[in-house]
């Protein structure tokens, strides 16, 4: 079988463009700094390599070849590894940090964006060599790049997930103290007695209320993380007024114990409620704060019981 350099060339192209796109996807949740660009586009790079040979050493029956491929997987093993420690230690510089399930959660996405490289690379090969066998190579790249292009737009949105707006209501909410306890709506969110404080808050305050549309949505937004990680985008894309011995001014997020809906407060740098409405609506939900307690059949089959 000829071209196989051309081949290998243009899948491991394909695949490192392809983890640069999803790479570009993070900037809500990774620090984009030129170092650590580098560091993932040099690993998708090694991956993209990894799964462009995969095919041509099986037709060569060169199958000691295709054992690289586990290697690489206990290798990328230590980029979840390299994340978590990474942004572990950026959560004490962080005004309102992000919690460790957001980390936990977005190490092992960059874990899984690597595995999703080497597919991308492993099946745009095999459709290549495919049409390189039919069709003559020029075609076989063509056709390579747009089976490529499919593959990346399941992949992105494989990735994407769920985000809050998918699981509940967003609305404005209403700032308001009785005596020292401040509300948004019905709930109480905590106790502040400073009166400069309390000024601020209803100036410059904006808040919202989280409505879960089922009864999937009520744990999830009863994660603790997963609130964290609500007031943590929501501080990232509209700034706060707060400074590190301010906790007054730090973003809440509150539970009405009864309806499991939560509040969030936020006094922003800038930005009005469609734009904290909309931050809110954007924050992924995290895998370890998914819950199908509908799946369990308890709430329907209540009154079948004896």
């Amino acid at each position: 079988m000829k071209n196989h350099l051309e081949i290998i060339f243009f899948t491991t192209i394909v695949g490192t463009i392809a983890r640069l796109i999803m790479l570009r996807l993070d900037y809500r949740q990774y620090p984009t700094y030129p170092h650590g660009a580098i560091t993932h586009l040099s690993l998708g790079f090694i991956a993209a390599a990894l799964g462009s040979v995969a095919i041509p050493a099986l037709i060569e029956q060169e199958y000691t070849a295709v054992t690289f491929l586990a290697l690489a997987a206990q290798q990328f093993r230590e980029i979840r590894n390299m994340e978590r420690e990474t942004l572990s230690k950026l959560e004490p510089s962080e005004l309102v940090p992000r919690g460790d399930e957001f980390i936990e959660g977005i190490a092992r996405a960059f874990e899984a964006r690597s595995y999703l490289v080497i597919l991308i690379a492993i099946f745009t090969s095999a459709a290549t060599w495919l049409l390189n066998l039919r069709f003559g190579l020029f075609w076989a790249i063509l056709g390579g790049l747009a089976f490529s292009v499919i593959l990346l737009f399941v992949a992105i949105r494989y990735m994407e997930g769920k985000r809050i707006s998918d699981i509940a209501d967003v609305d404005e909410g209403k700032i308001h103290f009785k005596e020292a306890n401040l509300f948004v709506d019905d709930i109480q969110i905590m106790n502040l007695g400073m009166e400069e404080a309390k000024n601020i808050i209803l100036e410059k305050g904006l808040a919202v209320v989280i409505r879960p549309k089922d009864k999937d949505g009520v744990p999830i937004l009863a994660n603790v993380g997963q609130r964290q990680a609500i007031a943590h985008i929501a501080a990232t894309l509209l700034g706060i007024h707060k400074e590190t011995d301010s906790a007054e001014f730090t973003p809440l997020v509150r539970r009405n114990l009864e309806t499991g809906a939560v509040a969030l407060i936020l006094v922003p740098t800038h930005g009005v409620m469609e734009d904290l409405i909309d931050a809110v609506e954007r924050t992924p939900v995290l895998e370890s704060a998914i819950a199908k307690p509908s799946r369990a059949g308890i709430y329907h089959n209540r009154g079948k019981r004896k």
